[in-house]
């Protein structure tokens, strides 16, 4: 019997999720601080939405390399993921991805 290989890297793991899970949209923050889902114009309170996973990734020398995905769900069932780097930096400008 074989083990199976760890899943290492942000794009393993979208891999997986896209062909295990069928989940490939993504929840996006306009400029706005709109949460909008990836073709889609629903906009969402962050009381519509549940974090279901959250995986972490850490760079081996870079700390501008650590990621987290979040794997998301509404109140309906649509299934999406968010991806940020954490730390210092941010993929989302001011305070409102913070805040939501």
């Amino acid at each position: 019997m074989s083990t199976p290989k760890p899943m290492v890297t942000l794009s393993q793991v979208m891999q997986k999720l896209a062909k295990e899970k069928g989940i490939q949209r993504e929840f996006r923050m306009n400029e706005a601080g709109e949460m909008k889902l990836q073709d889609s114009e629903k906009v969402y309170e962050s009381s519509e939405l549940r974090v279901a996973k959250v995986y972490r990734f850490e760079g081996d020398s870079d700390p501008a390399s650590n990621m987290a995905l979040y794997v998301v769900e509404d109140e309906v069932g649509n299934k999406g993921i968010i991806i940020d780097s954490y730390g210092a930096e941010s993929n989302y400008q001011g305070d409102k991805f913070d805040e939501f």
